[in-house]
């Protein structure tokens, strides 16, 4: 069965994920890139060409996002938890759904202040702030130009946060603020961790060393460095010099109050305001 690591971009999706990559696909907690392998990226090129479907069209892979995801859900077996990392709205389009309750188990949302949000996605996806504005209040779709992934339809911040949201009435769903990971990411992974095994109603027993060893792995400084001698399959590349960006660029250091311009900082603002509202940005 399918668990959804779901985030709009650029919002903390890759630390939880080497957080519980670490924990559940190690046998001592010490990370290493090749662990988020074991994650599925949705929607997946791969997996659509093997069922047939044409992957840089958007509206033929529409109507078949649940075949593509029913084709995921044998590749484990009977009892087996499958991630699944997606930055797609869980919309329906036409008469299309996003998912089915057939093969989806639950849902862990991640959301980060969509202020943070701008300015990391500015930098990953080569764009300047204002455009990056653009983007996340309007209906982004992301992957159209790229040769290795489908394009993805995304939708706005508040879209995209409000579309997960509504699994919460099927108890089925765990919302992650960024901000509370990066602050206390032992008590979150415990929580996450909780939240899988009632997923799959098995007990769990925290292995108290093999958590700390997946806390200090995943360490922010530790991923740069990482990412500086063995490079990083999710980095773009600097289509001038051919040289990657750095996907682990700021960190904590990484502060809307010393990044965004007053005007850039009301719009997102005022265009966000109930969600941020809500959970407790503003």
């Amino acid at each position: 069965m399918i668990v959804w690591l779901a985030s709009f971009p650029k919002s903390g999706n890759t630390y939880l994920r080497s957080l519980i990559s670490s924990y559940l696909y190690s046998n001592d907690g010490l990370f290493n890139f090749d662990l988020l392998k074991n994650t599925i990226q949705f929607p997946n090129k791969f997996i659509f060409d093997k069922i047939g479907i044409e992957s840089k069209n958007l509206s033929e892979q529409i109507k078949d996002y649940i075949k593509a995801q029913k084709f995921i859900h044998k590749l484990g077996n009977k009892n087996s938890i499958q991630f699944v990392k997606t930055h797609s709205s869980c919309t329906s389009i036409g008469n299309y759904k996003f998912l089915s309750f057939e093969t989806t188990l639950g849902a862990i949302y991640i959301v980060r202040d969509p202020r943070n949000v701008v300015t990391s996605y500015s930098k990953h996806f080569k764009k300047t702030k204002e455009q990056s504005v653009i983007d996340i209040t309007n209906k982004l779709i992301i992957g159209v130009d790229s040769k290795t992934h489908p394009p993805t339809h995304v939708g706005s911040w508040n879209f995209h946060y409000n579309s997960w949201k509504q699994l919460s009435k099927f108890n089925r769903y765990m919302l992650v603020k960024y901000e509370d990971l990066l602050e206390d990411p032992e008590k979150i992974l415990v929580s996450v961790l909780n939240f899988i095994y009632k997923l799959g109603n098995s007990k769990i027993s925290i292995d108290k060393k093999k958590l700390a060893n997946s806390i200090a792995s995943t360490d922010f400084d530790k991923m740069q460095k990482l990412e500086k001698k063995e490079g990083f399959f999710e980095s773009k590349k600097n289509e001038k010099n051919s040289e990657n960006i750095p996907f682990f660029n700021l960190g904590k250091k990484n502060n809307w109050k010393n990044n965004l311009d007053n005007s850039l900082i009301e719009k997102i603002e005022n265009t966000f305001e109930k969600e941020m509202l809500e959970l407790n940005y503003l």
